[in-house]
């Protein structure tokens, strides 16, 4: 078992991940993995690194898989004892004008960004070092889609004794009232991206009560946080920010000082706190 730190990109191997295991590879002393759900794409991606002089490493990780966490959480238990850094950023979205219908996206977007996320943190939070640092990416779409629920939502997602399992029920209802076509009705914002990152902010906000209260002494910070409005494949070509600025906030939050105490169960933009 090495004494080497580690740290753990979801989603990386293009894009804002991409960009984040680049700066990892600059300012973080150890280990940094780039993970993709592509084999092919992952390695092709260490390579680009390597090419610029730097040293990042491979694992596959498709979130949308538990036998793949649980194979990444076993190599890291396995070879590190653990976890220092882990960087939640794998996700997707649909395109605005995709004629997908609605409940699919709806149910799909969720998949991925909320139920994937949130099983990436049950299997790997476990294994966060004391001092460690997670940071979940988010979005401030998350903030305007809070805006746009029914106040008895909002009540129930700025709520400071919300838990996570009340969070998967209210997630899964989302997804079950765009089945039945009566979202808007049940006081839903007309946008399944939105709700996936309501989802990954509140769920951050879970997370780090929850480590007060069971791991207090370790001094792990856990935050989440929106990039901005980056230029990737997600977001295209008109967006204001290259993918290393978008990367700033994520890597600040990634490698804030181990004396820091804060900030923890935070949403951030441009390092940033902002009001949930």
């Amino acid at each position: 078992m090495s004494n080497v730190p580690v740290a753990v990109v979801t989603g990386s191997n293009k894009g804002i991940g991409f960009a984040i295991v680049r700066a990892l590879c600059k300012q973080f002393p150890g280990d940094v993995y780039l993970t993709a759900r592509d084999p092919g794409r992952g390695q092709k991606a260490v390579a680009k690194l390597q090419e610029e002089g730097l040293h990042a490493l491979f694992h596959q990780l498709d979130i949308d898989d538990l036998q793949s966490i649980r194979a990444l959480r076993d190599f890291l238990k396995e070879k590190y004892g653990g976890l220092n850094v882990l960087v939640n950023n794998a996700g997707i979205a649909f395109k605005v004008h995709d004629t997908t219908p609605f409940a699919v996206q709806a149910e799909v977007t969720l998949k991925t960004n909320f139920f994937g996320t949130r099983n990436v943190c049950t299997e790997l939070l476990p294994l966060v070092k004391p001092y460690g640092k997670v940071v979940n990416v988010s979005s401030m779409v998350s903030s305007s889609a809070l805006g746009g629920c029914s106040r008895e939502l909002q009540q129930k997602f700025r709520s400071d004794t919300i838990t996570e399992d009340e969070l998967v029920e209210l997630m899964t209802k989302f997804v079950e009232d765009t089945k039945k076509s009566v979202h808007e009705k049940e006081g839903w914002p007309n946008t399944a991206y939105g709700v996936s990152k309501i989802g990954v902010t509140v769920l951050s906000r879970i997370q780090a009560r929850m480590l007060n209260e069971k791991r207090k002494g370790d001094h792990i910070l856990l935050n989440a946080c929106c990039p901005g409005w980056v230029r990737t494949d997600m977001a295209g070509p008109k967006a204001t920010k290259s993918p290393d600025e978008g990367a700033e906030t994520p890597v600040y939050l990634a490698l804030l000082p181990s004396d820091a105490d804060g900030p923890h169960g935070q949403f951030l933009s441009n390092k940033t706190v902002r009001t949930w």
